[in-house]
């Protein structure tokens, strides 16, 4: 085959330019050195691979404990480890730069530059160690001795230090030099169970890692080099103590080779002739036990990952100002048999829980102390009443000086009694709830509709309740259950115009808009009620001159719970004495007991200057003031001799006539009423007071007889004022009666109204059959033949009527 052809125009080696040369050069050198480039390109592929391979983050290769903060700083707990330890893991960042400085000035100066092993240290150690036989010295960089903390290792012998050594390159590879600086920062021994410069300076100043001053930082710098040693002398004592001077030393030493690199902070010199003072283990804050218990709970209960700091929205002198209160208030009452307590602050302003006393003493065991008493379940008594009242203004049903009956009454088969076995007869809305009377308050749950006080309870989140039907009418009595957070949360919502946001423990916690449970305008007639609460120790013209108090006291059934709840200033506060154990004790009676410890606490903090300036709240605009006898309630006509004023929502509050001072004519001959016409006759105009029958046998038991209206039954009644129709008692309405089957025979419904002062008589009706007759506010009992829903109406003799639905239900 034939070579080819010559170049036409050869370029002869000696005339080629100087690139052509450069680059013949650099492909020649490329070409003789391709495999060591190829492996080197490997190496650096390995090398960036392994530190972008996903691996395990230094801060999860160890347990951390758990910072609790109160909502201005200060540590509430230092919580242990799942090993043990007391390891707090902080980032780097929020570690002191003196510190960190310190750290590597005194453990590793070449530690920027070396890939995780110093051929130099390791030599020197080795030689000090084995040839001179001088005490042992390991060589080892921060990465190996974070390589021993982490994988456990024993260093001692020569395989541990070559396990270490290899160890120390692995860490190299995966991870930056920051990332390993901080978690040896975060693991290294600082003596006994204390683990990292975070956690350290925590226990043993009392103060955050980045707040340390140069010569702390100094002396924790030291501390990890052998730390069993050098805080031996600060260990197991009850108070703080001095420095070891062995640890004094060695932070010295280190100071002048600061110095070396800082000559200016020469000046602090005078500061590392002080005694510097270590705080033991043994005093670390252990505060609000009961609210760091909740917070750690809710966490692990979220499932969210621990968190190494938790800040609370506890104010540590609050808390200590409640603790200190209880108790005092414990140890005093002590002979009454009164032994634990328990309370619960809270700012109404942003929900926050500001103090929560779970008991009166943690540490006893004799009353349960470890019991967190604010989340109990407890019979809130007639806490609950408020709530009541509230739900009947916003229903039309009643405004503050509608007059109740506080009179013996029997809702169907319920027939609830006063707390003191009396009756006062004829009260208002406002005193009613003021003196906490039962009947009234049972009488407007049973009006309620939608919602009553078992769907009201709902929407705000009471948990863990029965049915409706189980409770009845006695909830309003506490026959229900209630935790002081929740209760406490009602009360804010009393405080907050009627809109219900939940309880915040956590200052991350958000605050969220709320759900409206009651009206502005019931809200504020319900806490001008309570406001008019007087103090148990108040004296007479003193009220005025305290800061607003709204409260309202509770007894559960048996003498079990006492309570008071309220709010003053921007707090609420509830109050619960009792024991854990649910025994009872005559004296846990809510105006004896738990009031008085209340009245104590809010005195505290006026005294300890407390800021307790109210809230600005502004009076709901579609609120009036209207004018009403105060006899009835009603508006008042021109025979009603005292007047006054109430709240009155227009458009919902209930409003009438009243119809309890009538007009008659008397004829003077005969003193009886004057039938018209009236022509002829002398006569005169007397006013009468027209009380209803049930009203009208309170005054005559209480030896305050009523001087009965002389009516004439043979006047037509052309001249007379209509009065009031027949209100039906029994039964109740939209109540249901279940009898036994074979006890059908024996079976009786009672039935009983009230009735005017004018009627005589009670005529009772079943589905329009007339089944008896009675006279007012008597009992007359009716038998039902099958089961079914009826028709029940009672007419008076005037022809004023009544009727509701009754529903029996018939079981084997």
């Amino acid at each position: 085959m034939a070579s080819p052809a010559p170049h036409p125009n050869p370029v002869p080696e000696g005339k080629r330019g100087p690139f052509s040369r450069l680059l013949k050069a650099v492909l020649r050198w490329l070409h003789r050195w391709q495999n060591w480039l190829v492996a080197l390109g490997l190496i650096m592929f390995v090398l960036v691979g392994c530190r972008f391979w996903p691996h395990q983050p230094l801060r999860s290769w160890l347990p951390s404990s758990t910072a609790v903060y109160d909502q201005k700083g200060h540590l509430l707990r230092l919580t242990l480890a799942s090993d043990q330890q007391y390891r707090l893991w902080l980032p780097l960042k929020e570690i002191s730069p003196q510190l960190i400085e310190g750290v590597l000035l005194h453990e590793d100066r070449w530690y920027a530059w070396h890939p995780g092993v110093n051929p130099y240290g390791l030599l020197r150690g080795a030689w000090v160690t084995y040839a001179l036989r001088r005490n042992p010295q390991g060589g080892s960089t921060i990465t190996m001795q974070l390589a021993r903390l982490l994988w456990g290792l024993n260093t001692r012998t020569p395989m541990g230090k070559l396990r270490q050594i290899a160890r120390a390159l692995q860490l190299e590879l995966f991870y930056s030099k920051r990332e390993i600086l901080e978690a040896y920062l975060n693991d290294a021994p600082y003596g006994a169970n204390v683990q990292g410069a975070g956690t350290a300076g925590l226990v043993y100043f009392g103060k955050p890692a980045s707040q340390l001053s140069l010569p702390e930082a100094l002396t924790l710098a030291v501390i990890p080099q052998n730390p069993s040693r050098r805080l031996l002398a600060g260990q197991g004592s009850g108070s703080n103590v001095l420095i070891s001077s062995g640890l004094a030393d060695a932070r010295n030493r280190l100071y002048r080779a600061w110095l070396a690199r800082h000559p200016q902070d020469a000046v602090l010199k005078p500061l590392f002739e002080l005694p510097l003072t270590l705080r033991p283990l043994s005093r670390l804050p252990f505060e609000a036990p009961h609210a760091v218990e909740q917070v750690l709970a809710a966490q692990a209960w979220n499932g969210s990952d621990r968190s190494a700091v938790l800040n609370t929205t506890i104010d540590l002198e609050l808390q200590h100002s409640l603790e200190r209160q209880i108790a005092l208030y414990v140890k005093r009452n002590a002979s009454r048999g009164i032994n634990n307590a328990a309370a619960i602050l809270v700012d109404t302003r942003d929900m926050s829980i500001r103090a929560l006393v779970g008991s009166a003493d943690y540490r006893d065991a004799a009353i349960q102390g470890q019991v967190n008493g604010t989340l109990a379940k407890r019979s809130p008594g007639s806490t609950l009443k408020p709530f009541i009242y509230g739900l009947g203004f916003d229903q039309g049903i009643l405004q503050p000086q509608t007059v109740l009956r506080d009179v013996p009454t029997a809702f169907g088969p319920y027939t609830p009694e006063n707390f003191d076995g009396n009756f006062l007869g004829p009260i208002t809305a406002t005193q009613a709830l003021i003196r906490s009377r039962n009947i009234p308050a049972v009488w407007v749950a049973s009006q309620l509709h939608q919602p009553s006080l078992y769907d009201f309870l709902q929407q705000a989140g009471v948990s863990r309740m029965a049915s409706e039907q189980h409770y009845g009418l006695s909830l309003v009595l506490g026959g229900g259950e209630v935790s002081m957070q929740e209760l406490a949360d009602l009360y804010a919502m009393l405080a907050n115009q009627g809109m219900l946001r939940p309880l915040r423990l956590r200052s991350d916690d958000p605050q969220v808009q709320g759900t409206r449970l009651l009206s502005e305008e019931a809200s504020f007639m319900v806490m001008d009620i309570l406001r008019q609460n007087p103090r148990p120790d108040e004296a007479v013209g003193m009220q005025a001159m305290r800061m607003p108090v709204y409260w309202k006291t509770g007894t559960s059934w048996a003498f079990r719970d006492a309570w008071t709840a309220g709010s003053f200033g921007p707090y609420v506060l509830v109050v619960w004495v009792g024991n854990f154990d649910g025994s009872g004790n005559p004296a846990f009676v809510g105006v004896d007991a738990a009031a008085p410890l209340f009245f104590q606490i809010v005195d505290a903090l006026r005294a300890e200057h407390v800021r307790l300036d109210e809230p600005i709240r502004h009076m709901p605009a579609n609120l009036k003031h209207v004018q009403i006898c105060l006899a009835s309630g009603n508006l008042p006509t021109e025979w009603c001799p005292q007047k006054g004023t109430t709240w009155f929502i227009p458009g919902k509050s209930p409003i009438r006539v009243d119809d309890i001072y009538r007009p008659l004519v008397i004829d003077d001959s005969t003193g009886q009423q004057a039938c018209p016409p009236f022509d002829g006759k002398r006569t005169h105009v007397e006013v009468y007071e027209f009380w209803p029958s049930d009203l009208q046998r309170v005054f005559q038991q209480a030896g305050m007889p009523r001087r009965k209206p002389p009516i004439n039954p043979a006047c037509s009644g052309g001249e007379r004022v209509d009065g009031s129709a027949p209100s039906m008692t029994s039964p109740l309405r939209g109540s249901a009666y279940t009898l036994r089957l074979k006890q059908l025979d024996e079976a009786r419904i009672p039935f009983t109204a009230t009735s005017d002062a004018d009627v005589h008589a009670l005529y009772w009706f079943v589905d329009d059959a007339y089944v008896g007759r009675s006279a007012p506010n008597e009992l007359m009992y009716w038998q039902p033949h099958t089961a079914g829903r009826y028709t029940v109406r009672v007419v008076d003799d005037h022809g004023r009527a009544d009727q509701r639905l009754l529903e029996v239900n018939l079981v084997d």
